[in-house]
């Protein structure tokens, strides 16, 4: 009984960590390019896989088709976490920031960064094969905000 016991405690274990820290091929449902249309023309990411990262690019293009890197990310292992280490490169949001894997379910990975001023977190969901739906939120001036970013592959 009592290995009955400890073999199911060391499976639910190994389930919760699994599902804590997923392996790198559980994010690439985001490689390739996504597209959003916005008022203003259309915000593109195009993700590439590495050995051991992802790393992804941001722009946004005008309607007459000029575009502006906003920011470039790599999704990567540190000390044996996730990390989404994100460098901004658009007036008031330069610089690096890294926000740190908190939950991974339903096809839904959040990560968190509670130091930062805005976004406090960043999370994917996986919509299916053509579908991806982004979202940051946290407090700006003590009020609560949460900007979606609907993707779609291009055809």
């Amino acid at each position: 009984m009592k290995k009955i016991y400890l073999s199911l405690v060391m499976m639910f274990a190994a389930l919760y960590v699994s599902a804590q820290n997923p392996a790198l091929k559980t994010f690439y449902f985001m490689l390739g390019k996504w597209e959003m249309k916005t008022k203003s023309g259309k915000i593109v990411e195009r993700w590439h896989k590495h050995k051991d990262s992802l790393t992804g690019q941001s722009h946004k293009f005008n309607a007459t088709g000029d575009s502006i890197l906003t920011e470039t990310i790599v999704l990567k292992k540190i000390k044996g976490d996730w990390h989404f280490c994100v460098t901004g490169y658009e007036k008031g949001n330069e610089g690096k920031t890294d926000f740190k894997l908190v939950s991974s379910a339903n096809k839904t990975f959040s990560f968190e960064n509670k130091q930062h001023d805005f976004p406090q977190q960043i999370t994917y969901q996986n919509k299916g094969k053509n579908e991806l739906l982004a979202w940051i939120e946290g407090e700006i001036g003590g009020k609560k905000r949460k900007i979606e970013f609907p993707y779609k592959r291009p055809n």
